[in-house]
C-alpha cells in the first residue's frame, strides 16, 4: 500500500510558532507532525508515502521523514494546484495504480488505518471518507421554558458527522480529481450523487494544527500520552 500527504501548507496562522517549517513539520513533541502519521500509516501496512509539497521543500520532507519505516517520496508542485489538483499529481508518483490513501498532513489524528482499507474494500465504493463528530468549541446552557438558567455544561462533540480528511481513493476516483482545485467540492459530490460514496466512522483523536493554541494542544497531548512519542 501507498498513502499520499498532502503537505504543501505554508503555516501561515500558525506565525512564529512554526518556526520556519512547512505545516506539517512543525514540530510537535518533539517530533514533525507528519512522522505521527506515517508511523501509524506503517502501522497499516503503508510501504511508501508520497508528500504534495510546495516546490523547493521536497528534500527537507525526505530528510526529516526517512527512517520511520516506510519509502518517503516528494511530489514537488511547480505551482499550486488546490487540494485535489495536489492529491491527482502526487498520484503519478506511485509505483502501482489501486487503492491508495490520502490525508491531509496538517492533522494529527488516530484513525484506524487498517479498519478504513477493510470498510473500503467491503463496501465497493469508489471512495472512502473518515468522518467524525468533532468536539465542540461552545459550552451548553440549559434553559427552562421560563428562560431561567439552571446551569452549564461543557458543550462534547457536535451532533452532526463531518470529513476529517482521510481517505481510501480507488483509481476511478484518482481518474476523477481535478488537475487543479479541490475534489470536496467537485469530485466527492458528484459521487455522493451516484451513491457511490462511502463514510467510515471515527471516534477518536482528532486534532488540527493550524494555530499556536491548536499547536500548544496538540504538544500537550503526545507528551500526556508516551504511546505517541514511542
Amino acid at each position: 500500500m501507498e498513502a499520499i500527504i498532502l503537505a504543501g501548507g505554508k503555516a501561515e496562522r500558525l506565525g512564529d510558532a512554526a518556526g520556519g517549517r512547512p505545516k506539517a513539520l512543525v514540530e510537535v513533541g518533539g517530533k514533525p507532525l507528519a512522522a505521527y502519521q506515517v508511523g501509524r500509516l506503517s502501522g497499516a501496512g503503508v510501504t511508501r508515502v508520497i508528500f504534495a509539497c510546495a516546490a523547493g521543500q521536497g528534500q527537507l520532507f525526505v530528510s526529516e521523514l526517512s527512517g520511520l519505516g516506510p519509502e518517503i517520496v516528494a511530489a514537488e508542485e511547480l505551482e499550486r494546484l488546490g487540494r485535489g489538483g495536489g492529491i491527482k499529481f502526487a498520484a503519478t508518483f506511485r509505483h502501482e495504480p489501486g487503492d491508495v490513501y490520502a490525508l491531509n498532513g496538517d492533522e494529527l489524528v488516530d484513525v484506524d488505518y487498517a479498519g478504513l482499507l477493510a470498510a473500503h474494500r467491503a463496501g465497493g465504493a469508489v471512495a472512502t471518507i473518515t468522518v467524525a463528530r468533532p468536539k465542540s468549541q461552545f459550552g451548553i446552557v440549559d434553559v427552562g421554558d421560563d428562560d431561567v438558567v439552571h446551569g452549564f455544561r461543557e458543550g462534547g462533540h457536535v451532533p452532526y458527522w463531518v470529513n476529517c480528511g482521510n481517505y481510501l481513493l480507488s483509481e476511478e476516483a484518482i481518474s476523477r480529481f481535478p488537475e487543479r482545485g479541490d475534489h470536496e467540492s467537485s469530485t466527492f459530490p458528484e459521487l455522493a450523487a451516484e451513491g457511490r460514496l462511502r463514510a467510515f466512522r471515527h471516534t477518536g483523536l482528532w486534532l488540527t494544527v493550524n494555530t499556536p493554541k491548536e499547536l500548544r494542544t496538540a504538544s500537550e497531548h503526545v507528551e500526556s500520552h508516551p504511546d505517541w512519542l514511542s
